[in-house]
């Protein structure tokens, strides 16, 4: 059967976000603001949002910001990370836009397009777009980091055993890749780009944020790295949760005694279409 989104797809995740999930490079807002020529104006709507990691970071480049979440877990998380912000959050599936929230400047995707009905979402966002309006999709790995840096130095640190870890997660939840209550065996949904055409969108442009940055971990970091992934949330675990967390961190303490890990921070490509 073909996979279904069910609400459980990121249970348990959302605490692991700020810990385990690098941050995105200062340049991201930057190229944002320059390619589209922002100027504080406009609203900005951040769609499969998350606990708002890009939603800040766009959001001082608008005069109004909304981010929309199917998982009240990160809805909550979001709103506890942002208290005292004017960022208006919605728990609220990309399907069930428009949802009388009006139109918007930009309106962004991080990492969550693949989780939706995209025919569906991509006609229904076109129709809430400013006629100067953009789509903007951030694709960035996040969780990890690349094992070799560029230019030949060595890191300061081991790299996280990330093959190891995924045969740990292997042993515990099966061979084939779990999201929600479901299985993914052939990966998420491709084919962005005709989807995009077919909606009516023109384009894309595409920009590209160099990687290559040191970003130093810990254990704790690369735990709820682990668990902030729909592949590994805390809730496929079940009884055997403890366990798991418990063979994890042994095995991180086998690769660094010390608990510290080193990796190389990924490029960020955006990717932008009109209307």
């Amino acid at each position: 059967m073909e996979w279904e989104w069910d609400e459980k797809l990121y249970a348990g995740s959302a605490v692991h976000y700020g810990i385990g999930r690098m941050p995105y490079p200062d340049g991201l807002a930057d190229a944002v603001r320059d390619e589209l020529g922002l100027d504080g104006t406009g609203r900005l709507l951040d769609v499969g949002c998350g606990p708002g990691s890009l939603t800040v970071l766009l959001a001082p480049m608008f005069a109004a910001a909304t981010g929309v979440d199917a998982d009240p877990g990160m809805i909550a998380e979001a709103r506890r990370r942002t208290a005292g912000t004017a960022i208006d959050w919605r728990r609220l599936r990309a399907e069930e836009l428009p949802a009388d929230l009006g139109t918007f400047r930009v309106v962004s995707f991080a990492q969550s397009f693949h989780w939706m009905d995209q025919p569906l979402v991509a006609r229904r966002v076109r129709g809430m777009l400013t006629p100067d309006g953009a789509w903007v999709h951030v694709g960035a790995t996040t969780h990890r980091g690349t094992t070799e840096a560029s230019d030949g130095t060595a890191h300061p640190h081991p790299v996280p055993p990330w093959d190891r870890i995924d045969e740990l997660v292997a042993r515990y939840l099966g061979p084939v890749r779990r999201a929600g209550r479901g299985l993914l065996p052939h990966g998420t949904r491709g084919g962005e780009e005709d989807v995009m055409r077919q909606a009516g969108f023109t384009g894309p442009a595409r920009v590209t944020i160099d990687g290559g940055r040191v970003a130093e971990r810990t254990v704790d970091e690369i735990v709820s790295a682990v668990f902030s992934l729909s592949s590994s949330a805390p809730h496929l675990f079940a009884d055997g949760l403890g366990a798991f967390e418990t063979d994890l961190r042994h095995l991180l303490g086998e690769t660094s005694p010390d608990g510290r890990f080193a990796e190389r921070t990924s490029a960020v490509e955006i990717v932008i279409w009109r209307p």
